[in-house]
């Protein structure tokens, strides 16, 4: 399901990209640079087929359908953030607090009562942060994790997201895609040491310290909880989408108890199968890719 960049397996026919190590498209033989296996998939007798790659422009309909079926996301009045100061390339860097006030001025808290964000909420206080130690998972965590993935999938986002990668081929079922969200997400995997310390989940939405320094944490609901909390603090931003709607996107400077993150960035109001299914999807089809 997670091709090797080097492979073409499920990506006969997709468009050429300067970034790909080796190229799958028609013409990649007549410019000799396609992957090794290029004939046993894609050749006339090859296993996959070029109905079953995911194009760019595919890819852009089906995140703009997805963003469309966001029903979960934050209202206008639900939201009111206060950027403050904008950083310039050489500040990011300094450390400084450069914003008095909170990010956040007010979030109408209904929003987390709606199902998906009550059982995206329960997961985020399952890890410990700090890279290098193993992570236990309880019986209770499991089952929080399943909770979640129940929840999401009864969303229409999540079941049009469901529907286009059966249709690829990718999943013979809906049970199979909710098995493989688990793995990917929820798997656990080293990031430093040797220890399972790590999840595709920990690090996006929760967020880790690796090296003294914050690693991941780009979830809107986490930062205004512990905003709240006084354990972050908010520090400056360096960019903000040109959307004049939720979710809008900040780029953002902020330490965590004392940890720093230079360039964070956040889809701000969107509901949490939002970044769920677009990040899925982004990884089932350009793995190891832009």
């Amino acid at each position: 399901l997670y091709t090797d960049p080097n492979s073409c397996e499920g990506r006969c026919g997709e468009p050429f990209s300067e970034e790909d190590e080796c190229h799958c498209h028609p013409e990649c033989e007549r410019h000799r640079n396609c992957c090794e296996d290029y004939e046993r998939h894609c050749g006339p007798d090859g296993f996959s087929s070029s109905r079953d790659s995911i194009t760019d422009q595919e890819l852009l309909e089906l995140s703009e359908q997805l963003y469309r079926a966001d029903h979960n996301k934050a209202r206008p009045g639900d939201i009111a953030i206060n950027p403050q100061h904008l950083a310039g390339p050489d500040e990011t860097g300094d450390k400084q607090d450069l914003s008095p006030q909170p990010l956040y001025k007010y979030v109408n808290e209904e929003l987390f009562s709606k199902p998906t964000y009550a059982s995206f909420i329960k997961l985020l206080d399952n890890y410990q942060r700090a890279t290098g130690r193993e992570e236990e998972v309880t019986a209770e965590e499991l089952r929080e994790q399943d909770r979640f993935l129940e929840e999401v999938m009864k969303t229409e986002l999540m079941k049009k997201l469901s529907a286009f990668l059966l249709g690829k081929n990718r999943y013979g079922s809906e049970q199979e895609f909710v098995q493989d969200l688990k793995e990917m997400w929820f798997g656990l995997y080293s990031r430093g040491d040797g220890e399972r310390d790590s999840s595709g989940f920990e690090h996006v939405f929760s967020g880790e310290v690796k090296k003294g320094k914050v690693s991941g944490f780009h979830n809107w609901i986490r930062f205004y909880l512990l905003e709240k909390q006084g354990v972050v603090n908010y520090f400056s931003h360096n960019f903000d989408g040109p959307w004049d709607t939720y979710p809008d996107v900040l780029g953002l400077q902020f330490s965590w108890d004392g940890f720093y993150k230079e360039v964070g960035s956040a889809f701000i109001g969107c509901s949490p199968e939002f970044e769920f299914g677009l990040y899925s999807l982004c990884f089932l089809a350009r793995p190891g890719r832009a």
